[in-house]
């Protein structure tokens, strides 16, 4: 995730009022939000399976937890040209949790050559989770391709 998309984030005037509350109350659980894990998961069926994930965290966000994380997608969106690192960016390009034009930006700013971009039609945000098996399948394998190649670029080396 680099950022999330603009329908995640409150207007302008509501932030800056979350923003002054954060400061007088930053562990108040009052972050405005909406229904992540029907916005997160295409599979019907897996999205009702995500209610029994153990490890989840299903509550609402503390406030000054929801802004670190907004001011440091906005750092990390200023940055992308700092990424020098083999790089591989999958992305749900019906994603209305995280922007995948920032991706894309991603993909094409960051400095590093041994980068692939994969971007998958229909998915959400769950790629590995909340799709089709298909779609889940194709994901792990375009990993497994992705880290294959790395292992034989690493080896190959004098």
């Amino acid at each position: 995730m680099v950022k999330f998309a603009e329908n995640m984030v409150p207007n302008w005037i509501l932030l800056k009022i979350l923003i002054g509350v954060a400061h007088l109350f930053p562990k108040l659980k009052i972050v405005p939000h909406q229904n992540f894990v029907k916005m997160a998961f295409r599979d019907p069926k897996k999205r009702d399976l995500a209610a029994y994930n153990v490890i989840a965290y299903k509550d609402t966000a503390r406030l000054w937890t929801a802004l670190e994380c907004l001011r440091t997608t906005q750092e990390l969106e200023r940055c992308l040209h700092k990424v020098a690192l083999p790089l591989l960016i999958l992305h749900g390009e019906a994603d209305v949790v995280t922007d995948p034009s920032v991706s894309k930006a991603l993909y094409e700013k960051a400095s590093c050559q041994d980068k692939k971009l994969r971007l998958y039609g229909d998915a959400y945000h769950s790629l590995l989770e909340g799709e089709t098996d298909e779609v889940i399948s194709t994901v792990v394998g375009d990993i497994i391709s992705w880290l294959d190649h790395r292992h034989a670029v690493e080896f190959s080396k004098p």
